[in-house]
């Protein structure tokens, strides 16, 4: 009772041998939807293919020699999509898409998926997608993204890429993706629930609501389950079947002829008409969720073994031998060489080497494999033509907004690939006006709104990377984040960790942030936290503390992305945009001239103020703001003095060029905007513990433990600098 895996592959030979074959529920014939007898029986080997990969993976589990059991059993009717569709047409992919990878792979003369697919099972470093990090269905050769998890977080950045294909052609850049090409993108009906997907789905309505070519096919592989909870009846159909300008077409999953019928279908929607297509393919799960899921808990048996002779390998077994393309005796079979094939490649796979030690696992973290060179500098007379009468202001002093928005100009004059989008981000400008004239300038292919939507705005600029564009998508406030973080953490951050480099996410994220704004905004537009960026393994975090210095930053940045594929996150100080002086009105020592074009600063490179050699304080963003002001009194009234490191750069720190530093002071104060737990200073005071064998007097001012309240209480809890006064007094035994 509790091995239904050898209960359904019993039961294949059983009833095709009796032929007490399931009955047909779309009665159509192969001719009537244009399939060739050898495609059906194709069709079949790579359904059969497909199970007996799920039924080695069981048995291999059972030997604690397989680490990935959630099959594609009762899916296996996407062995249509594998065929209707060009490998050229990206896909991104649901976990139980075996047999669709199987058929797909057949486009390509000498594939090998059975054993490339039995490599990923047993995680073997042989696997030519992750190396052994995952269990994923991807390939670079059949333009497949490798997913870790398709609970619904690939559909956005399926949305940018089909965004992409069109955009691309009339830009005029390298891209990867023919200009005829569609994405498909298959997922569960329990997925369809999650905030990703509803935001993915809204935004592909919402872009060809406004005629703006959308070719795409969601394909809802529909079981009636999430793990154990079912999906009420007719909840996908009734919820996706009047979508505006969504295509809902409904497929018999079981049945090869109708999927076929209805994908084709799918196919020429999207392909010449360029529009969304919302595939809802019936079908059912066989062997429960995963191979630790015992279905019988959850399930009535009769239930589990209505669903087991509704097994699509049964209904296609139906329909040829009543078309009379092969008897019940060559099914058998086929089903029995199938299976030792099958276990010969896992034989084989399960013998190759595995990932020996975590260098060789994280040697992948920022791997890329097509590396770029950035395009020349624009010459000067282009440029002039580009700013216009703020050219010959650049040698003049503005505020950090007026610099970026220069930088953004520059940037995007050398970078053609580049888009710049988010709300409000086109004639507006942005709600700061830091994108103020792009859209003008640059035009409404290259700057363009976005919905409210921060999971589509981050999973817009995944896609679009994938076909060769360098986003700069704007999030408008640091908290707003948090609504789509996954995006960055397990989409964008995690792509060449799991392709071995093959794929990567070349984007910058630009995001208005931190506290200290005056009489505006509260928790949302006040957040102080970093936290959720500076875990995520490879991810570059750059938070400037000046206009100067962003300018150079964010040109490192863009560099860093499109030659290199990183992912970037460019956190900018709200509180800093527009400010010009330092210690009183009018002193303007806060406001830089626009550095020279090709100026930057590297990665990891940190700034030093000050020639002090009392105490050194270690800061960024505000911080250094504060510090800066705080430098002049504790020199002036205390004969303190100070030297000023700005980190810059917070995820790429040389804490072993830091603690050189350090060794020149006996006195160090660590000024963090962040909230105490979770804020850098626990990092920086561990990281000089760790390395420095005799430690200097370190105090830690930091902001408060609370959310930013509303008015005039918006500061309260921050460091201002009457705190890092006081700091650093106490650490020099003096009294205020």
């Amino acid at each position: 009772m509790y091995n239904r895996a050898e209960v359904v592959d019993k039961n294949f030979l059983r009833l095709v041998g009796k032929g007490q074959l399931p009955p047909a529920l779309t009665h159509l014939t192969p001719s009537q939807v244009n399939l060739s007898p050898e495609s059906l029986r194709d069709l079949f080997e790579s359904q059969v293919m497909s199970r007996h990969l799920d039924l080695s993976a069981r048995l291999l589990k059972s030997r604690g020699q397989c680490y990935y059991t959630i099959g594609s059993s009762g899916h296996e009717g996407n062995a249509v999509i594998g065929k209707t569709f060009r490998y050229t047409d990206m896909g991104f992919l649901h976990y139980r898409s075996a047999a669709l990878m199987i058929q797909r792979s057949k486009q390509l003369p000498c594939s090998t998926p059975l054993y490339d697919l039995a490599l990923s099972f047993v995680a073997s470093s042989d696997d030519p997608i992750s190396g052994g990090r995952h269990k994923v269905f991807g390939s670079l050769p059949l333009n497949i993204p490798p997913q870790t998890s398709t609970i619904a977080s690939h559909l956005p950045k399926a949305v940018g890429a089909a965004l992409s294909i069109k955009r691309a052609c009339d830009l005029k850049i390298d891209r990867h993706l023919p200009e005829d090409s569609v994405i498909i993108c298959s997922f569960g009906d329990a997925s369809i629930n999650h905030s990703s997907a509803v935001g993915a789905l809204n935004t592909a309505s919402w872009v060809a609501y406004q005629n703006v070519p959308m070719p795409i096919v969601f394909i809802c592989e529909d079981n009636g389950l999430g793990i154990s909870v079912p999906t009420p009846t007719n909840w996908v159909q009734d919820n996706f079947c009047r979508r505006p300008t969504i295509n809902y077409l409904q497929c018999d999953g079981l049945s090869l002829l109708d999927t076929f019928q209805k994908a084709t279908e799918a196919e020429k929607l999207a392909r010449f008409r360029r529009q969304p297509v919302f595939l809802h393919m019936k079908t059912v799960r066989l062997l429960g969720h995963a191979g630790s899921d015992v279905e019988s808990s959850y399930n009535s048996l009769a239930d589990i073994e209505d669903r087991e002779f509704n097994d699509p390998l049964l209904h296609s077994a139906r329909i040829l031998i009543e078309n009379g393309i092969a008897s019940g005796e060559e099914l058998i079979k086929i089903y029995e060489n199938i299976r030792q094939q099958v276990a010969h490649v896992t034989e084989k796979a399960r013998q190759r080497p595995k990932l020996e030690t975590i260098e060789e696992v994280a040697s992948t973290i920022t791997a890329c494999l097509n590396r770029k060179s950035s395009p020349q500098l624009p010459d000067e007379k282009k440029r002039q033509k580009l700013f216009g009468r703020d050219y010959k202001k650049q040698d003049q002093s503005f505020h950090m907004a007026k610099l970026i928005n220069w930088g953004l100009h520059d940037l995007m004059l050398q970078y053609k690939n580049i888009l710049v989008f988010g709300e409000d981000v086109a004639a507006k400008g942005g709600v700061y006006n830091v994108t103020d004239g792009l859209h003008k300038r640059f035009g409404p292919r290259r700057v363009f709104n976005s919905p409210l939507d921060e999971t589509s705005i981050l999973g817009t600029a995944i896609g679009l990377a994938h076909n060769g564009f360098l986003p700069i998508c704007e999030i408008q406030f640091l908290a707003y984040v948090h609504n789509a973080e996954d995006q960055i953490r397990g989409e964008a951050a995690t792509l060449a960790f799991f392709s071995k480099g093959q794929y990567t996410n070349p984007m910058v994220i630009r995001i208005a942030g931190l506290a200290y704004q005056k009489g505006f905004g509260g928790h949302y537009h006040n957040d102080n936290s970093l936290a959720v960026f500076r875990d995520i393994p490879g991810l570059i975090l750059a938070v400037p503390s000046n206009g100067a210095d962003a300018v150079r930053m964010m040109r490192t940045c863009v560099k860093q992305a499109h030659e290199n594929g990183r992912v970037v996150v460019f956190v900018e100080p709200i509180a800093l945009y527009r400010t010009r002086d330092l210690n009183k009105e009018g002193d303007q020592l806060w406001a830089q001239t626009y550095p020279k074009p090709g100026e930057m600063i590297e990665l990891g490179v940190y700034g030093l103020w000050g020639e002090g050699e009392d105490i050194l304080i270690l800061t960024y963003g505000n911080g250094t703001y504060y510090s800066r002001q705080s430098e002049i009194e504790l020199r002036e009234k205390y004969q303190i003095g100070c030297q000023i490191l700005d980190f810059r750069w917070l995820s790429a720190i040389n804490w072993d060029r830091v603690a050189e530093e350090v060794k020149r002071f006996q006195k160090v104060l660590i000024v963090e905007e962040c909230r105490k737990t979770g804020s850098l200073s626990e990092e920086a005071v561990t990281a000089l513990v760790e390395r420095l064998p005799s430690l200097p007097a370190i105090k830690v001012v930091t902001a408060k433990d609370c959310f930013i309240p509303l008015g005039e209480m918006a500061a309260a809890g921050l460091p201002q600098k009457a705190d890092i006064v006081s700091g650093a007094l106490e650490l020099m035994g003096k009294e205020e």
